[in-house]
């Protein structure tokens, strides 16, 4: 890594005061380095190399656009996740009660309301719009997946004279965001443009820890109980609970040691076996059966995809790869394989993709989406650009799209976090 990939993009020079009182400024060049190994850091020393370090996130004394002419804009797009309206009112409040900025729209149903094709009226948001959004799932602004014309999206942006877009999303989104600034850029405007990670799944890299996330597996962890009672209550009953994960397993991972009932987890990061070979997950769970009578298996949606036979690779409207339903296969080869070998089981089968991805955030993840909503405006307001909100080493941060988006974050086998999973689980 070199320094130069962490740069952020700015409109220019920020010449006016900021309007925000008692507030502690950050500094301008302060910043959280990226690694936290030490002898990687003296490493950099030795060398004579920059140490590649994020710009910290925060209220700035200086900033760009002018509040009182600014217009600003908010967009939700791809799937739901716990605490979007939080960041949708906390955008809003840090917009219209700290910088008075006059207006703020809430785009409808992602990068499509920025296409007037599609008949879609923003939503005007105030303080009286987004008083208790925060007590509900899902996004009160709807979202949507899939490409817009970014050629059209400016135009509409230009037209609503908005000077600050801030979108809400996952890799695509922020994809997206880039696109816009890119073209932004290249219409020489003064845009902001400003992406909030929101992934279920926890896989944009650069960023530790993504809103939404904690809820997501406070929930499957709950779940779990519900989960464990039905396998225990049953003679040689298998709870098999699916969750969110197409590409990294964090949810599964984290809910197994949220709630260690879980015997087995499943990622898409470690290859498994049905039958035979080195990790065959059903002799192992054969065995179990024989000696304790229950087991709960967690499975990541992404994980055991080599079972399936190859066909058309399907898509979603965002450009993801569509995993097949690993979950029903196991069922169907756990069913299967013990009936072969003259096994009693029952299997109680528990699909929480859905559910644990359109509650409200809770606890701390709520006070995270604060925080980090209030700094996605602090950013924009100071006319950064083209970057996404990050958090790393205890910090709020600034993070270049291009860098985040450049490949997915996915569990470190020897990471503190598997290997603590390894040692409660039978694999």
């Amino acid at each position: 890594m070199t320094a130069e990939e962490f740069r952020i993009t700015t409109l220019g020079k920020p010449l006016l005061d900021s309007p925000l009182k008692e507030c502690a400024f950050i500094k301008e060049g302060s910043s959280v380095v990226y690694e936290t190994d030490a002898a990687v850091l003296k490493e950099y020393v030795d060398r004579g190399e920059e140490i590649p370090a994020f710009e910290q996130a925060g209220p700035r004394e200086k900033i760009f656009h002018d509040p009182a002419w600014s217009r600003a804009a908010i967009l939700t797009a791809g799937g739901l996740c716990p605490g979007l309206n939080e960041v949708i009112k906390f955008l809003t409040l840090t917009l219209k009660q700290r910088y008075k900025v006059p207006v703020v729209y809430g785009i409808r149903y992602g990068y499509r309301g920025l296409n007037p094709a599609y008949g879609l009226s923003p939503l005007m948001l105030d303080e009286q719009v987004v008083d208790g959004i925060h007590e509900e799932g899902g996004s009160i602004l709807g979202s949507s997946r899939g490409e817009e014309s970014v050629e059209v999206c400016v135009d509409t942006l230009v037209r609503m004279n908005v000077n600050m877009l801030f979108c809400i999303g996952g890799d695509g989104t922020s994809r997206g965001a880039h696109a816009i600034a890119e073209e932004v850029k290249r219409r020489k405007l003064s845009i902001s443009v400003i992406a909030i990670p929101k992934t279920i799944d926890n896989d944009i890299s650069f960023i530790d820890t993504s809103f939404g996330f904690a809820t997501a597996v406070l929930h499957a962890g709950k779940a779990v109980t519900g989960v464990h009672n039905e396998a225990s209550g049953a003679y040689n009953g298998v709870g098999l609970v699916k969750v969110m994960g197409r590409d990294s397993g964090f949810i599964a991972a984290s809910a197994t040691m949220a709630n260690p009932f879980v015997n087995y987890c499943l990622v898409p990061e470690v290859d498994f076996n049905l039958e035979e070979g080195e990790h065959a997950l059903l002799p192992h769970l054969v065995e179990r059966l024989n000696r304790r009578h229950h087991a709960v298996i967690m499975v990541a949606e992404g994980a055991g995809q080599k079972f399936f036979e190859e066909g058309k690779e399907m898509r979603d409207a965002s450009g993801n790869i569509l995993k097949k339903d690993i979950g029903l296969l196991l069922k169907e080869r756990i069913t299967r394989y013990c009936k072969e070998h003259n096994v009693e089981v029952s299997v109680k089968y528990f699909d929480l993709g859905y559910t644990i991805r359109s509650v409200q955030a809770e606890g701390s993840d709520a006070i995270f989406c604060g925080i980090l909503a209030q700094n996605a405006v602090h950013a924009a307001m100071s006319g950064r650009t083209d970057m996404i909100m990050g958090h790393w080493a205890g910090k709020f941060t600034h993070v270049p799209i291009t860098l985040a988006t450049r490949a997915r974050k996915k569990i470190q086998l020897d990471s503190p976090l598997w290997t603590s999973v390894k040692s409660i689980t039978i694999f």
